[in-house]
Formats: structure tokens, sequence, C-alpha cells
């Protein structure tokens, strides 16, 4: 049987101020990188004009959205990443609005909600999505977020197992010193997990389900030759996994399972030598269907006030060798 063919198609909007352009675009693309990761449809520009790739029915929304934006820009000047984030919602009908987004956890007296349009974006993401994949920075929620829309998909029996992952990288400190036996050694690693999970479940309802392997807290490497049905499985931590280690990673995904993986790639912990696994698939994968990209700022930190300023003062920090691939 000859393989199925993807047609692509094509669009383009014209540019004839500068200005708009300066303000459409956003601060170093950041608009641009929100319709493209939402819709994976390729955009450029040059001459005045700009040009969208992809799949039609994902480049006829983008071109909407684009010139929704275009008239903003023109009537209004500067534009802001939530104003691009509400036409996006506005043309799909995806609410980006965080107060009307709610993760129905296991108890029914606590409330998960997005904080953030981003962290909306981040939610409404992994419930359409079979993979995702999600960068930023400290304090954003990728994890919590994630963890508890797992527990949501668990309660909605829509998959069986929850697992979740950690690399066990040592950040500047050795295991080999750690007291008690392997098992305790990488308890630390795995900590941030389970607190995760303790705001969703009370600590005897969690035990339970470890005990009956409905939940796992695993190190990456416990992973290798497995496969997972049903499962919802969230790699945490990801910028700390070799490129070899997220391959083998992604490749345990079974029947009706679902993926997250997140990471911040100015914290990686690996050899100066060694390519972060994070950084390398977000290239590698960026056009696969079925595989969305979310990238979220210091603009999601939910921490104490000071997280998003802290941030900031080591964002020029960002290790070199591991660069985000070039669009």
């Amino acid at each position: 049987m000859p393989e199925s063919c993807v047609f692509m198609s094509e669009a383009t909007l014209s540019l004839t101020e500068p200005h708009v352009a300066l303000s459409l675009f956003g601060a170093q693309d950041q608009h641009l990188r929100a319709i493209r990761d939402q819709f994976g449809v390729s955009i450029t520009h040059r001459d005045g004009q700009i040009r969208v790739t992809g799949e039609p029915e994902s480049v006829a929304t983008a071109t909407k959205i684009l010139e929704q934006l275009r008239h903003m820009a023109e009537r209004r000047g500067a534009i802001s990443l939530d104003d691009v984030q509400q036409i996006i919602g506005s043309v799909t009908g995806i609410a980006f609005d965080p107060k009307q987004i709610e993760i129905d956890v296991l108890d029914p007296s606590r409330c998960v909600r997005p904080r953030t349009a981003g962290q909306a974006r981040y939610v409404e993401a992994i419930r359409s999505h079979e993979l995702v994949l999600a960068v930023g920075p400290a304090g954003t929620g990728k994890t919590y977020l994630a963890v508890a829309l797992a527990v949501e998909a668990l309660k909605n029996r829509s998959i069986q197992k929850i697992v979740l992952v950690r690399p066990a990288v040592e950040a500047g400190e050795s295991l080999g010193f750690l007291p008690g036996d392997m098992q305790a050694k990488i308890n630390p690693y795995l900590r941030p997990l389970l607190d995760a999970l303790h705001e969703m479940m009370d600590y005897e309802v969690i035990k339970q389900y470890m005990e009956q392997d409905i939940i796992e807290v695993v190190p990456l490497a416990y992973m290798r030759g497995r496969t997972l049905n049903r499962a919802f499985t969230i790699l945490d931590e990801a910028q700390n996994t070799t490129v070899a280690q997220m391959k083998m990673f992604l490749t345990r995904m079974g029947e009706g399972s679902r993926i997250v993986v997140s990471g911040d790639v100015t914290q990686i912990d690996l050899p100066h030598h060694a390519r972060s696994g994070l950084i390398d698939a977000l290239g590698r994968l960026r056009a696969i269907e079925g595989i969305h990209i979310v990238e979220m700022h210091a603009s999601d930190i939910v921490r104490h006030r000071l997280v998003q300023q802290i941030v900031a003062a080591y964002k020029d920090d960002a290790p070199h060798r591991n660069r985000k691939p070039h669009r």
C-alpha cells in the first residue's frame, strides 16, 4: 500500500508598516512562536510578506489569527502575549481564561486551576494531544499541572495507571555519599513528584495506589524495556536526559497512553560534553503530527513574587552549549 500523502498549504499576508511587524511578532518573536506551537505551521517574514505553510486547516486558522492581530497592531500599536492567546481562543473556541478551566482531581474539596493564560494553554494542550513537550522556567507549574491532569484522567478512567519519572542526575552532589540503599538514595530526586501528588489526594490513597501499582514514581533508568499501555506518564526535569535516554523513554509509549515531558533548558546538570535530550527532541520532533510543544515564560511563574525577578536575573547565564535549536 502506498503511504498516505500529507497535503501542504500556503497563505500570505502583507505588512506595509515596519512598526506593525514589530508589534505583531512580539519580543524575540514570542507571538509567532505561540501560533507556530499551537498549530504546527511554519511562519516566515520577508520583504513585507508573512508566509504561513502547513496543513490546510492549520494554515487557514493561523492566517485568520494573524489577520486579526495585524488589525489590532494597526489600531493599538503594541500588543501582548495575552492578546495573542485571547485571539487564538476566540478563533479556535478554546478558552484561555484560567478562570474558565478547572482540573477535576480525586479530592472534590480541592480545586486545581491554571493561574495564567500560559498555564491555561498548557492544560488545553495536554488534554488535546497524546504527547506534549513543555519548556519553561522554574515555578511555571509544569509538573504540578501535569500531575493534576494525570489524576483527573485516572479519576475519569481514561487511563489505568500514572507513572511519574525523573532522571537521577547529580546536581553538584554525589549519590554515593547519601545514606541508605539505592531506593533511599534516589528518593530525594523523586520527592517533588510526590509533593505534587500530595496536593491532589490524601496520603493513604497515594499509599494504596502505589501498593496496587496504579501509581508509580520511578527513576528514568527503571523505564528501559517497558511498554506502558493506558498510562499517563510524566517525565520531569527532562533537560537532564541524554539524547539516548529521551529516545528510550518516548518509545515506551503504548496503546491509549499519554506522555508529558517537561523541563527547564536553563538548568541543565549534564556533563559538559553531553547534549540535552530535551533540546534535541524539541528540534527533532517539532514537525510530527500529534506532538505538541508548549513554551512557558516568566509571566507564568506563580511562586513567590521574587521568583520572576530571580529568573530574569539569571537569564543571561543559560548554558550556551545546549541552546535551543534555531527555527
